[in-house]
């Protein structure tokens, strides 16, 4: 994983975890990596990770089963989706449509862009696990 220097790295370690949440890598009810697993796996100081654990805990996306672990809580893929579309709309949006805008980029140009990415980057999302998108 880089990180980049704009964000905290616990936030950014968040948001991974969010994303495997997101793709469906980590479904709800499953354990996810241990602190110090994913300490290794991302060469960082355990206590960040703890950190980032600590942030998703407090928006309840993960809970700790005492003595096994960390999981995905049962509505963790709404918690995510809500909280990251939330961040997007508030943060992100307004420079997005400045840049649209700017660069005179027309809906049906960005819709041919957005699902170029798509397929590019990800595998169509099962509707089988998240029937509300």
């Amino acid at each position: 994983m880089e990180f980049r220097d704009n964000e905290a790295i616990y936030l950014q370690i968040a948001a991974f975890v969010s994303d495997n949440i997101l793709l469906g890598k980590w479904p709800a009810e499953q354990k996810i990596p241990s602190v110090r697993d994913l300490a290794v796996e991302l060469e960082v100081n355990p206590n960040t990770v703890m950190r980032s654990y600590e942030f998703l805990q407090n928006q309840e996306v993960i809970y700790n089963k005492r003595g096994l672990g960390l999981f995905v809580a049962a509505d963790g893929y709404e918690k995510v989706k809500a909280y990251r579309k939330a961040r997007f709309i508030e943060h992100d949006m307004p420079v997005f449509f400045r840049n649209i805008y700017l660069l005179d980029i027309n809906p049906e140009e960005l819709a041919k862009w957005y699902e170029r990415f798509k397929a590019d980057n990800y595998e169509p999302k099962s509707d089988e696990n998240h029937e509300n998108k």
